[in-house]
């Protein structure tokens, strides 16, 4: 009977994914909870066949797994991932199950997969991961996570359930390297030994160290990242094994920095800008070198960073018409002030189209807006040519703008998506987009259609 279920599950699976894509939908998530409905533990059975990598945490996930995705292609290394973004746990088990056979065998023995944090704790069950990389803790969505302490505590119960993961921890992130004590799992730590030319404190997490006493902070990367101690019982920042020791440049469109891993010194050139994907970088090194199973030496590494093209919406570079085009998922506060503070330091003009919703996948909440750290938008002065306000809540980010202190001419507000893509086809300077995670869909699937791009489970 169990074998019947299991058979029965990974069939449904199949043909639900396959309809669903016939049809132009992306089939991530239905077909995962159909196969869980047919058999509640298939993903444990799966997922006990492969080893697999786990990214969590509470920004940088998707980069971060599609950088280590390339390492393995570039390793020759035999994987499959939940590219998609698909990150809850159907979505998950749908990806597992379109890389099963029909009697319930793995095709491939390798897996990267990016887990939402608030899921993890269920995830961890199935998948027995071999590595797990987390990548920081912020606060996030307040209707979807609570407060902080929910998130960490969701984390580290994972973690609990993950016996033979090795962790990977921003070491720079006192909530992330906290959270890991006590486990008899083996700990890597990755970090940056070095300030930002654009660093900064803005959306900062309250840091305590577990004797009670606040960190205080030598230097920091941003929001609470750094280099941090506590006077009063001598804890702090652990050691890094990956520690990047040098920032070399932070040019528009790529960083090149100075990482060392095992007591080697590495120049490597990551094909993505901004402080938050050097410390992705950073991590998926720790991860890389903690899979020596894998075999993958820096040189395989420094190749894959240096030709990874960006996730789905993540830093993702288009050409709509003859226009240039950036797309950059916002979410949270620590997540948008970043992503404020890369476009200040952008030297060309630039068309600002942000996208706010406030669907399920979003968050219901938008006050996290007014956390973020709106300075960047008054730096850029002339090189901000306008602002467009779209989305659900389109209306609010005008006002956010407004007091923000953004020129009121340059600000205007679209609604419709048709109109506000031809306008950005028309553009006569790059276009930043950036959406939060219904508007992206939506905007990209448009994009899609109309001028041939991948489609966001390819």
């Amino acid at each position: 009977m169990r074998r019947l279920r299991i058979c029965l599950a990974i069939c449904v699976c199949k043909v639900a994914r396959w309809g669903l894509r016939i049809v132009g939908r992306g089939g991530t998530n239905l077909p995962g909870k159909l196969a869980m409905r047919c058999c509640p533990d298939i993903l444990g059975v799966l997922g006990q066949q492969v080893f697999t990598i786990v990214i969590t945490g509470t920004n940088g996930k998707t980069t971060s797994a599609r950088m280590l995705e390339q390492c393995l292609e570039n390793g020759a290394v035999p994987a499959f991932s939940n590219r998609s973004g698909a990150n809850l746990l159907p979505g998950i088990t749908a990806e597992f199950v379109a890389n099963a056979s029909l009697g319930g065998k793995m095709r491939l023995p390798y897996a990267v997969i990016e887990c939402d944090e608030a899921a993890f704790r269920r995830a961890a069950r199935h998948l027995d991961a071999k590595i797990v990389l987390v990548t920081n803790v912020f606060r996030d969505q307040l209707d979807r996570y609570g407060e902080i302490t929910h998130t960490l505590n969701s984390i580290r119960a994972g973690l609990e359930d993950s016996p033979n993961a090795t962790v990977c921890v921003n070491a720079d992130c006192a909530l992330s390297a906290g959270m890991v004590a006590g486990l008899p799992n083996a700990v890597r730590y990755f970090g940056v030994e070095t300030a930002f030319a654009q660093g900064g404190d803005e959306g900062t997490d309250m840091a305590r160290c577990a004797c009670g006493a606040a960190y205080l902070y030598e230097y920091k990367t941003y929001g609470h990242l750094g280099l941090y101690r506590c006077d009063t019982c001598n804890a702090g920042r652990p050691a890094a094994d990956v520690a990047v020791t040098a920032v070399l440049d932070e040019a528009p469109d790529t960083s090149t920095i100075e990482v060392r891993v095992g007591g080697e010194i590495h120049q490597v050139t990551v094909n993505l800008p901004g402080a938050y994907n050097i410390y992705n970088a950073a991590g998926v090194m720790a991860a890389a070198a903690a899979a020596d199973v894998l075999n993958l030496g820096m040189a395989v590494i420094s190749a894959a960073l240096r030709e990874f093209r960006g996730g789905f919406g993540r830093m993702e570079r288009l050409t709509v018409g003859d226009v240039t085009v950036r797309m950059i998922l916002v979410k949270n506060p620590i997540g948008c002030s970043q992503v404020l503070r890369y476009l200040a330091s952008v030297t060309e003009p630039m068309a600002l189209v942000f996208c706010l919703n406030d669907k399920t996948g979003d968050g219901k909440d938008v006050s996290w807006l007014w956390d973020v750290d709106t300075a960047p938008l008054i730096q850029m002065g002339d090189m901000l040519a306008s602002v467009t306000c779209s989305g659900i809540r389109a209306d609010d980010l005008a006002v956010w703008m407004k007091y923000a202190g953004v020129d009121e001419a340059k600000i205007c507000v679209e609604y419709d998506y048709d109109k506000l893509l031809a306008a950005v086809a028309k553009s006569s300077v790059p276009v930043m987009i950036m959406p939060s995670y219904t508007a992206m869909l939506t905007l990209r699937d448009m994009l899609a259609k109309q001028y041939g791009l991948k489609q966001f489970w390819e």
